[in-house]
């Protein structure tokens, strides 16, 4: 049986962790395409991405109004321990984009909800990258 957690969203409390890895951004309508992750949280992730993923991704490459999320799904992997990645599966929104040079963008995607344990192993692994960081 797979559960669902609903996240609830506390964007401003959550620390960030940088990382890298790739990710896969599915829209609702199948089609999809891979990214690079920068940093990763409890509640979301920064993507980074050129110009052509944008224009797939979001339309007019314009940050997404409050209430008009574009919904996607991400699918990536973290480590449980060193030797064993697990895939997670989260369904969220775009929230954010920024230009960051003239074919680098930053897309921010919030966590709606994960599959499974999804919520476990991405607290578990942003817990674990902190505590290293200390």
């Amino acid at each position: 049986m797979i559960k669902n957690l609903v996240v609830k969203p506390n964007l401003r409390n959550q620390q960030r962790v940088d990382v890298a890895t790739e990710v896969k951004i599915e829209k609702p309508d199948g089609s999809s395409l891979v990214c690079s992750v920068s940093n990763i949280s409890r509640t979301g992730l920064m993507i980074s991405c050129g110009q052509e993923e944008v224009r797939a991704l979001i339309p007019n490459q314009q940050t997404p109004a409050p209430g008009t999320w574009i919904e996607v799904t991400a699918s990536f992997s973290v480590p449980v321990v060193a030797s064993q990645p697990v895939s997670v599966l989260a369904h969220g929104h775009i929230v954010y984009m920024r230009r960051i040079s003239r074919n680098e963008f930053q897309i921010g995607v919030q966590f709606a909800e994960f599959d499974g344990n999804g919520f476990e192993y991405v607290n578990n692994y942003v817990s674990k990258l902190l505590a290293n960081a200390e």
